[in-house]
């Protein structure tokens, strides 16, 4: 007990320190332009000096990770992100159902939105916008979409569980990051679709907004993560073996 703090953590610090890696790395190299920058032109002359940013600039955390070298560092940050962010869902579900199985149900509902949404980012980090925009953006929207109704489900088992005792602390917070979350991505599908630069600047602070946000409430449950043992994946081995007689019936 205590040890399995760090996977929150590293999860939180992966996800933040590699995309905004890969952001620093997208500014050195001109790829995009900077958050702070709000000029976008039309088109930019080859040999202008200057800042020149176009709608093939415009800062999202998808267009950072477009080209060479930054798209190699992207792609290693999501998976492996997808993959901590998978084992988190997973493990927080078995942590229900050791200590407050009445609420297995909702548990599993929110475990498989988050584990939809772990696919569909592995999806998007895998699927270069350049060249396979369909699947990149179909894997984005379905992480963005599932996150919400993971944080969503996630907040109200933080009502009904008790694991930490610190849920009078900790429910307040999250309904917050919660709220952020969900009213962000509306505004952001909002903008994003919008063909001027202006709104399109726009829908991308929102989306660094949003990952910056999820990071955060992630990182809330290196509380209940302080009490997750490693025993208590046996819960859901034991379900596994008691479903296999009324399979076989």
């Amino acid at each position: 007990m205590g040890f399995w703090i760090i996977l929150p953590i590293i999860l939180c610090a992966i996800s933040l320190i590699g995309c905004w890696a890969v952001y620093g790395l997208a500014i050195s190299f001109h790829h995009v332009c900077p958050l702070s920058n709000w000029e976008y032109r039309n088109s930019c002359l080859i040999n202008d000096t200057e800042i020149c940013c176009t709608d093939k600039n415009v800062p999202t955390i998808s267009s950072s990770g477009t080209n060479f070298p930054e798209n190699s560092l992207f792609s290693a940050t999501i998976n492996a992100g997808s993959f901590l962010f998978l084992v988190f869902c997973i493990f927080h579900h078995a942590h229900i159902m050791d200590k407050s199985s009445i609420n297995a149900l909702l548990s599993k509902f929110a475990m498989v939105f988050g584990c939809v949404a772990a696919i569909g980012a592995f999806v998007a980090g895998n699927c270069n916008p350049a060249e396979l925009v369909l699947l990149h953006y179909l894997g984005a929207a379905l992480s963005f979409v599932c996150v919400c109704f993971y944080t969503i489900l996630l907040t109200s088992l933080t009502s009904r569980c008790v694991l930490t005792g610190l849920e009078h602390f900790l429910y307040p917070i999250r309904i917050i990051f919660t709220s952020i979350q969900v009213i962000v991505t509306i505004f952001y599908c909002i903008f994003f679709v919008q063909k001027d630069y202006y709104y399109k600047h726009i829908s991308a602070i929102f989306e660094w907004t949003l990952s910056v946000n999820l990071e955060l409430f992630e990182l809330s449950y290196a509380a209940e993560f302080y009490f997750f043992s490693s025993a208590m994946l046996s819960v859901l081995l034991a379900m596994r073996d008691e479903e296999k007689p009324l399979i076989l019936s």
